[in-house]
């Protein structure tokens, strides 16, 4: 059945199974790499109902698909990664290797839009999947607007048994206090056996928070498209169609390399990736061990003088539960040396 994902989770594996790219770069893509301004329409909608709807669907656009079989990176601490996108500018560091936490904060200045998130991944086996629980809170602050919304991050399933596969699974919930609306977002996929559900598909609905009245309920597929019933006219609207969002896309560039820090990741992992866009198997193995016996250096030098690793972009807070916070230090992200062509 090919390279377990089990395997690909909990053991040390040579680059042969590894992504040209770090786990930091994956989540940072989801919100600079897209076909269209799915963020900017947030805040363009006049009413608080047509925000909530454009929220709703950028929501959905970060999701994708995922590849089984392979993986990319895992940060080493304290790694960033800073792009910029028009006035798009986002920056994430690794908080935390052990458990593995990364924060992300990205702004707009111009429109005034704000994301902070924070994200830890938590898998859990069943004994023929595996579930990776995506913890950590999401913010998109509408600071004109005065709204922020709150949301989750589905989970990632990883079957083993009866066919490998990999799929977004779950529920996530969206609420904004301000304007009195939330979500209810199902993503499903097909049973065990193939026989029942739907492969990538979101179904939900938009209620209002006071009375709980379903306001519009939407369905489809997140590679695909979402169609939005309004249960008062029984009007018919596509909100999201995958094909503006995956298509014409851009790949990043180096606009300023004396810009460019040593802890990015393309740097971290510059001559990783190189060799494995050889196939030089034995350099690659050579490369990736040296970054990770770099760390374990540092990490002795620290327990030795007794000193507590801090990040340079973030603060971390821990509450009872085990659930990882994080606020940015700055209000606003810079722009970055490294830039998401429009055209």
């Amino acid at each position: 059945m090919g390279i377990s994902m089990w395997v690909l989770l909990f053991v040390q594996l040579p680059p042969l199974f590894n992504l040209p790219k770090s786990h930091l770069q994956c989540y940072g893509e989801t919100v600079y790499c897209m076909g269209t301004d799915m963020l900017s329409r947030c805040n363009q909608a006049d009413s608080p109902v047509d925000r909530f709807i454009s929220v709703v669907a950028w929501n959905i656009s970060t999701l994708r698909p995922p590849i089984f079989g392979f993986v990319p990176y895992n940060p080493i601490l304290g790694e960033t990664h800073h792009v910029s996108r028009a006035n798009l500018n986002v920056l994430l560091e690794q908080i935390s290797h052990h458990p593995p936490v990364s924060a992300l904060h990205a702004t707009d200045e111009k429109q005034k839009i704000q994301l902070i998130w924070c994200q830890q991944c938590v898998p859990k086996f069943n004994g023929i999947a595996v579930v990776n629980e995506v913890r950590g809170k999401r913010q998109l602050k509408l600071l004109s607007r005065e709204e922020t919304y709150e949301m989750n991050s589905p989970n990632l399933l990883i079957r083993i048994l009866p066919t490998p596969g990999v799929d977004w699974d779950g529920d996530v919930r969206i609420r904004c206090p301000e304007n009195g609306l939330e979500a209810e977002l199902h993503y499903g996929h097909k049973s065990f056996l193939g026989l029942r559900g739907s492969h990538r598909s979101v179904k939900g609905k938009i209620l209002e928070t006071s009375t709980k009245r379903t306001l519009f309920e939407f369905y489809g597929n997140w590679d695909r498209t979402i169609t939005m019933k309004d249960k008062t006219s029984g009007k018919l609207t596509v909100i999201y169609n995958a094909e503006e969002v995956y298509s014409g896309l851009k790949t990043p560039i180096v606009n300023d390399l004396q810009g460019v820090r040593s802890t990015e990741s393309a740097a971290v992992w510059s001559e990783l990736s190189e060799a494995l866009m050889r196939h030089d198997w034995e350099k690659a193995n050579e490369t990736k061990n040296a970054v990770e016996e770099k760390q374990r250096e540092l990490l002795r030098e620290r327990e030795s003088k007794g000193e507590t690793w801090v990040p340079q972009h973030f603060t971390l807070t821990r509450n009872k539960d085990g659930v990882w916070d994080c606020l940015p230090i700055h209000q606003w992200v810079p722009p970055a040396p490294i830039i998401v062509p429009l055209s």
